[in-house]
């Protein structure tokens, strides 16, 4: 699919850019099924130009992630020389600081000029250009001289014909590789027949490639189907969107698998890729159409979590191996950290320390050894408050004690242990014991006698035991107080707005 160095259009066939569904498990498993060329889902330029390029070591991505830390578009080298960034844009200059941007990550460029939902029209974007020719030709000049990559655009079909071939030939001129054609007005919506002959005639008018869209309900229901679509519009490509929304393996050259397979594969490919729980279920409603109220369906709607979705298909396990191995990613460059060296972070006191559970008694905890210590020097119960990182779901925590801040520099996997890790950064700096197994007894927090005496317990052990469940209580009491303090109620993160 590579000419000279780039992405070619001719002769592909393309999934098209879906609004929530065209995230990266959507072309991964496209591209598996046999898709040429895979389009991002609408992204718009004044989100994305606030966004920051990170490399996630852990799930072996480039993320681009906005400032509220919400990662809007995430790629990896597997589709990187086959994925077409698509932006909505109504202004040269932003869409240029955006395209450079990505520029480096994907294979091309594409600027929405065909989506008729006011989310996309609002602004003067999507097909709300298709009403000023002038901007449309400002847009594109200024994308295809300012990146190296090829830039392409995606239109809907004018009220004449005679209107739309104007505009296709004016498109041509400004060096796009390749035109998209959806061939429906602007008003009608996939229920309305689509318009082969427009097509047709754009594909006659300009020399790049045309890629036809919009047959998916009509004319698109199998692999063999997409042969006859393009003929039937004279086009040099296709592009498929609900077609390979319902079933991906619309791609398959073998025929089409069944979709309770493709929606496993998908789910794969979601937990692998740490996708947002929302948006795999919205993709996996998509595949089930009129079974979404079977019991599979409302087992799949009342999951809130990837682990929880992966019940509802039997990859527990799957899900579990992924979990462990994402783990150890996560854990890999912790071990070359300095886990005694206190650096100071603004106002915070960090050290790179884990909460490892393996390292302590049963229920003894360092935040357990920090709370008596307070009580001791008669200070205010330590306050927590925690964040999670929305790309990979990691949490961090920040203690205060006596006005001071400690927290780790090394992010857990839940919010328990973000706060024990907390703790521990807190204790060490102030040379405090924090309840190790292979710590002496520091008399801060009563231990349960190991040596039980076969006719009951002894008045001591009670006393100790009510001591430890005292103890327990108020921690589990002060952490609450404190998350509800901060705000933190710790609900699932909404879906990035993918447009």
């Amino acid at each position: 699919m590579m000419a000279g160095g780039r992405l070619s259009f001719s002769k592909i066939t393309a999934l098209a850019p879906m609004v929530r569904v065209g995230t990266l498990p959507m072309r991964l498993l496209a591209l598996d099924y046999g898709a040429d060329v895979v389009y991002c889902e609408e992204l718009i330029d004044i989100k994305m130009a606030q966004c920051q390029r990170v490399v996630n070591e852990v799930l072996e991505t480039v993320d681009f992630v906005a400032p509220d830390d919400r990662v809007m578009f995430r790629t990896c080298e597997r589709e990187k020389d086959r994925v077409v960034f698509q932006m909505g844009t109504a202004d040269p200059d932003r869409a240029l600081t955006v395209a450079r941007l990505v520029e480096k990550d994907v294979a091309a460029i594409d600027v929405n000029m065909g989506c008729p939902k006011e989310y996309s029209t609002k602004g003067g974007m999507g097909a709300a250009l298709l009403s000023d020719p002038d901007k449309i030709e400002a847009i594109l000049k200024k994308l295809v001289t300012g990146v190296s990559i090829p830039v392409t655009c995606k239109i809907r079909i004018l009220p004449s014909l005679e209107e739309t071939v104007s505009l296709v030939e004016r498109i041509e001129k400004t060096g796009v590789a390749a035109i998209a054609v959806h061939g429906r007005f602007k008003e009608e919506r996939p229920r309305h027949p689509i318009h082969c002959d427009y097509i047709q005639a754009v594909a006659q008018a300009v020399s790049i490639p045309v890629i036809a869209n919009g047959g998916s309900l009509d004319l698109v229901k199998t692999h063999s189907d997409i042969e006859e679509f393009r003929k039937a519009t004279g086009a040099s490509s296709v592009m498929l969107a609900r077609a390979a929304m319902w079933n991906a393996s619309v791609f398959r050259s073998k025929g089409l698998l069944p979709v309770e397979t493709v929606m496993e594969e998908y789910l794969k490919y979601a937990i692998r890729y740490d996708n947002h729980v929302f948006n795999t279920k919205y993709c996996l409603c998509q595949m089930l159409r009129d079974k979404v109220e079977s019991p599979q369906g409302k087992q799949l709607h009342a999951s809130q979590t990837n682990a929880e979705i992966s019940e509802v298909y039997g990859l527990q396990e799957f899900y579990q191996q992924t979990e462990e191995q994402l783990q150890a990613r996560r854990d890999a460059p912790q071990s070359s950290s300095q886990p005694d060296r206190l650096v100071m972070d603004g106002d915070v006191a960090t050290m790179a320390v884990k909460f490892e559970r393996r390292e302590y008694p049963p229920q003894i905890t360092p935040k357990m050894f920090l709370l008596e210590w307070s009580r001791k020097e008669k200070l205010e119960q330590p306050q927590y408050e925690t964040v999670q990182r929305s790309r990979d779901r990691a949490f961090q925590s920040t203690v205060t004690v006596a006005e001071k801040k400690y927290r780790s520099s090394l992010w857990e996997k839940s919010k328990k242990f973000a706060e024990q890790a907390a703790a521990i950064v807190c204790l060490r700096a102030l040379g405090i014991p924090e309840g190790r197994i292979s710590e002496e007894d520091s008399g801060l927090v009563c231990k349960r006698k190991r040596e039980r005496k076969m006719n009951g317990t002894t008045v001591e052990e009670g006393s100790k035991k009510r001591h430890l469940v005292d103890g327990i209580q108020q921690e589990t009491d002060n952490s609450k107080t404190a998350a509800v303090a901060n705000g933190d109620h710790h609900k699932p993160d909404t879906p990035p707005e993918q447009l």
